[in-house]
Formats: structure tokens, C-alpha cells, sequence
């Protein structure tokens, strides 16, 4: 996982990636889960995925645990950046 800027630093909070390019279904779902575990509600955390199954796999994890699915967009280098926002308890 890959972190920026933080409360630490006066700063808004970086995005956290979980980058699982090249790694094939339920490979990035898992790592999704694992680093959704140790952050705190409201967070945003992107999967970076090469695997098309992530579009529809990052969505329906985030429906079925309570937290929101922000969106999906495309990186330069052709992998798809999958956002969730980690429910407020």
C-alpha cells in the first residue's frame, strides 16, 4: 500500500493505493480487504488493477461490507484505478 501526505503533516490525507497490477481474481480483492482493515472510517483507498474482473469485483466489495464506491478511472500506464470510501462508523 502506498501512502502520501497526512494528518501528520498538516495536510489533507494523500490517497492510499493498493497497487494490484498484474495479480489475478480475488488477488486484489483480498489485498483490498487486508489494507481496508487498519484504516480509519472515511478514508479513501484506489486498487490500481490490470485484471478486468476488478471493475466489477472492487464495486460489489465495497456494496456488500457498507462502504461506498467512489469510482473508476484509467492511469497512464492502462491499469484502472478503483476508489472506495471506507464507512463511518
Amino acid at each position: 500500500m502506498t501512502t502520501g501526505a497526512g494528518p501528520a503533516t498538516g495536510g489533507d490525507p494523500a490517497p492510499l493505493e493498493v497497487d494490484a497490477r498484474g495479480k489475478a481474481c480475488p488477488i486484489p480483492i483480498i489485498m483490498l480487504a487486508k489494507a481496508a482493515r487498519d484504516l480509519a472510517p472515511g478514508t479513501e483507498l484506489t486498487v490500481l488493477a490490470t485484471d478486468v474482473a476488478a471493475r466489477y469485483d472492487v464495486p460489489a466489495w465495497a456494496r456488500m461490507t457498507g462502504n461506498d464506491f467512489v469510482g473508476e478511472s484509467k492511469t497512464d500506464g492502462g491499469a484502472i484505478a478503483l476508489t472506495v470510501r471506507l464507512r463511518v462508523v
